[in-house]
């Protein structure tokens, strides 16, 4: 199973888990520790050494949080990136076209050649919120720290997988493939409703990676990578949250 078609199952799987807005809790009046599920899609602009392999992208993913009653929060988190297209196409496989830029497949014809970007990343983060600004006090600015990877290639599809020279192995050869350590920071607004049918958060996110080439050789440049890369990402993102509350217990007294 790819890692998208991983996302879009936990996706669904958050938007049809039962009973989290059934329960009979005061959000209004105090701060609650409470377990919050969320998708999240992200736009993202590339910095670093990243900037001159890619341009602006997406991202989609899912996480778990688990929020106290202080306003510290512990959360855990991948998002898929993606993107048609990468900047200097031409390039990547320049060692393996024609003079007027076109790859010839198995039956003697131009093969239908498409190069996207592909990635993820990774988090395990910490978060404080601060409830100004908000109807309740677990809703406010929130701040977040993470560390994890990121991970990205260029991703080479050829309709009918026609060329044999960018078949398997060969392929591998030619997509760039790098990853690392990375850390982000993330400021933006987090809003629990009081009536719990709408809660979300919105802000921005900055994300610092150092990759490495994870491919023992460049056909194109014909030599052994050796990449040391600091990659950066920008991202505008959203996200929309689940709460699970906890039922409040119901006590009978009797006199």
């Amino acid at each position: 199973m790819k890692l998208r078609d991983i996302f879009l199952l936990m996706f669904l799987v958050f938007l049809l888990t039962p009973g989290f807005t059934r329960a009979q809790v005061n959000v209004k009046d105090s701060a609650l520790q409470v377990s919050i599920i969320y998708p999240t899609y992200a736009f993202s602009m590339p910095g670093g050494d990243m900037a001159d392999r890619f341009g602006f992208s997406h991202q989609i993913g899912a996480g778990y949080m688990l929020k106290g009653k202080n306003g510290w929060s512990i959360a855990f988190e991948g998002n898929f990136i993606f993107r048609d297209g990468i900047k200097n196409a031409g390039s990547i496989l320049s060692g393996i076209m024609t003079s007027d830029g076109f790859i010839i497949d198995g039956g003697g014809v131009f093969a239908n050649v498409m190069l996207l970007e592909r990635g993820f990343t990774l988090w395990a983060k910490v978060g404080k919120l601060f409830p100004v600004a908000g109807p309740n006090p677990n809703s406010g600015i929130l701040l977040q720290l993470g560390g994890g990877m990121l991970q990205h290639k260029i991703r080479i599809e050829v309709p009918g997988n026609s060329a044999p020279q960018l078949k398997g192995d060969y392929k591998k050869g030619y997509d760039h493939l790098c990853s690392g350590p990375a850390v982000s920071q993330f400021i933006g607004y987090q809003y629990l409703g009081n009536t719990r049918k709408v809660n979300f958060f919105a802000g921005l996110e900055f994300t610092e990676a150092y990759t490495l080439s994870r491919r023992s050789y460049y056909f194109n440049d014909m030599m052994r990578p050796d990449e040391k890369r600091f990659d950066l990402l920008g991202s505008i993102k959203i996200g929309w949250y689940l709460p699970l509350y906890k039922k409040t217990s119901q006590k009978f007294y009797y006199y």
